[in-house]
């Protein structure tokens, strides 16, 4: 293709430069990797990426999933890329060597997921289902669990799912109802409907594993009474040689039951899925009754990341496409030329294209580094060798999943808008892109908690746990990045890093002011303005990513960076730093304002009213 969907100069810009992945290798986890065995890892994703899943994403698109005799059919070329998927070792990457893993950084493999992602989704989504319900049963199986079903889920064979939601409790787990009936054998049976079950049925591998949260019978009400099951769409026959290579299996009773057209992913079915309609639908407890929720958040925060991930990258194909096309599409005469008769000049040499392209790089590029900072930071807390390192790592990373996930969904589909709109008309058909990513980003905003949980999440426990403690940490972290900017020496940085500080002051003061009110029982007055907390919240964040790119452009070029294409992408990160800081970082205060002022226009408001 012309041009790359994703940068990868950038790419190695964060691994390297930014977040330097080299000290990774320091902890004994790691030990047997090295600056090559990421390279290698990062350069084959290219190469698929660029050679199979690229090809696909547009035929993926044009055709619907569908179902038939009771069985889901997706597109052909779906075997083939998830079959390298798992060649590729995907399906394992950051996994423990004992369960057939590579033990590659979670840093490397998101950046490496980064230019898997862009060309075509919903392969990768089938990826991330089944790693996420894999590491379930790693975590919290059996032995016997982990023999039957995580070991072929990892070695490619089989694909998995998470199946939380039901027709009357969407968002709402409390409201679960499935049903789970123990029997004398150790399995359950369990009854029930589970709708916008991504990846939950298909036509290319061998069997289909569901994590699926149901309610024993006789347990507490509410979320307290949830537990966790490992329910697949095929079980082994009885009697069967568990370890054998080839397992036979029966039919579990577990049945799709329609699928939903989608507007955008497209190439990944959604389905509605039946278990139980003879009676018969054996699951398996994964560890103990009633913790099935608590067991779920591990996946489900790996998903809250991986979509931010998506949205990123699904943003970023957009982005570089438009940046071609203005460079290319001839439309226009220089404001101040009055010859008529001169050449049209390429649409990226007027002023408000790049204004549009400069709002997406620095919504994409912003993004991305957030994400390989958590990754980074998830890499620290899971492998430093000092607990100190660990636990701070975590809690920074706890407080951030919010804004990693919602950020690139929301400012992602207003990237994709732009987008859209640098191609003009030809960006409102189906013959250009722009119009089906625009689409596929919007699922970004819905999926793994939306926009409104995730603000209700970051305001109503992250930042006031502990008495504010993971929010003071935010701030000591930030404030060693202004004091790397400002040792830079470059006053533009300078001007950048006081701003930065008086912004994470304003919200350490709003904060405080919130959670009083809720201290004091105006739970309400706290969370009326949860989602102008967030989009607040975010800005101050992307804010510090980008001074945090921006000083380390400035390092390279006061080592004397070496050719012309080397510099003006270190110069582009500092005209896109001071970008959001220009643009975006003064809109904190109008937000502060209004979130402190208790507005309550839409509380107010009657239904019969609008």
């Amino acid at each position: 293709m012309a041009n790359p969907l994703i940068s990868d100069r950038n790419v190695d810009f964060l691994l390297h430069e930014v977040l330097r992945a080299e000290e990774l290798l320091a902890y004994p986890y790691f030990a047997d990797h090295s600056k090559e065995t990421f390279e290698l890892a990062l350069s084959s994703a290219r190469k698929l990426a660029r050679e199979v899943l690229w090809p696909a994403y547009k035929p993926m698109d044009e055709a619907q999933t569908q179902l038939k005799d009771g069985q889901v059919h997706v597109h052909p070329a779906m075997r083939e890329i998830y079959a390298q998927f798992a060649e590729l070792g995907l399906t394992t990457a950051t996994r423990p060597a004992e369960v057939g893993g590579q033990q590659l950084p979670l840093l490397v493999t998101t950046l490496t997921n980064a230019s898997l992602i862009p060309p075509t989704p919903p392969p990768f989504r089938f990826l991330g289902l089944t790693i996420g319900s894999a590491h379930l049963i790693e975590a919290f199986g059996t032995e016997q669990l982990k023999r039957t079903y995580m070991r072929r889920m990892y070695d490619g064979r089989w694909t998995g799912t998470m199946a939380l939601t039901e027709p009357q409790a969407g968002s709402s787990l409390s409201d679960v109802q499935t049903k789970a009936r123990p029997t004398a054998d150790g399995h359950y049976l369990l009854s029930g409907n589970k709708v916008f079950i991504s990846g939950g049925d298909h036509d290319f591998g061998e069997n289909i594993v569901h994590l699926a949260l149901a309610r024993i019978e006789g347990a507490p009400a509410g979320t307290k009474g949830i537990s966790l099951f490992c329910v697949p769409k095929k079980r082994p026959a009885e009697g069967a040689d568990l370890d054998a290579e080839t397992l036979p299996l029966v039919d579990n009773d577990c049945t799709s039951a329609g699928v939903f057209h989608k507007l955008g992913w497209r190439g990944l079915p959604s389905i509605a899925l039946n278990f139980g309609e003879r009676g018969d639908c054996r699951g398996w407890l994964v560890g103990e009754p009633n913790r099935g929720l608590s067991y779920m958040f591990q996946m489900m925060n790996e998903a809250r990341l991986m979509v931010g991930l998506n949205g990123v990258a699904t943003a970023s194909a957009a982005f570089h496409e438009s940046l071609e096309y203005a460079k290319t599409r001839p439309q226009g005469r220089p404001l101040a030329s009055r010859d008529l008769k001169a050449p049209q000049i390429p649409i990226v040499q007027h002023a408000d294209v790049r204004r549009m392209l400069l709002r997406q790089k620095a919504i994409v590029e912003g993004g991305l580094s957030l994400i390989a900072w958590c990754a980074r930071a998830a890499d620290d807390a899971l492998r430093a060798t000092d607990e100190d390192v660990r636990t701070a790592r975590h809690k920074l990373l706890d407080l951030l999943t919010p804004v990693a996930k919602t950020f690139p969904a929301e400012k992602g589909f207003e990237a994709n808008a732009l987008a859209l709109q640098i191609h003009g008309g030809y960006g409102y058909t189906s013959e250009y892109l722009p119009e089906s990513w625009l689409r596929d980003q919007k699922l970004n905003t819905l999926h793994e908690g939306t926009t409104t949980i995730q603000g209700l999440d970051l305001l109503g426990r992250k930042v006031v746990e502990g008495g504010g403690a993971s929010l003071q940490a935010l701030a000591a972290e930030l404030g060693n990045v202004c004091e790397r900017a400002i040792a830079t020496g470059d006053e533009a940085l300078k001007a950048n890093a006081d701003a930065l500080q008086q912004a994470i002051a304003a919200v350490g003061a709003l904060t405080m002011e919130l959670g009083s009110l809720g201290l004091s029982g105006d739970r309400d007055g706290m969370m009326r303005h949860s989602a102008d907390y967030l989009e607040l919240f975010s800005i101050v964040v992307i804010a510090w990513q980008w001074l945090l790119q921006a000083t380390v452009a400035t390092e390279a070029l006061a080592k004397g960076a070496r050719g012309e294409d080397n510099q003006a992408f270190y110069r582009g990160k500092k005209a896109a730093c001071a970008y959001w800081f220009a643009a975006e970082l003064p809109r904190v205060a109008q937000l502060a304002a209004l979130c402190q002022s208790g507005e309550r226009s839409y509380e107010d408001v009657k239904a019969e009213e609008l």
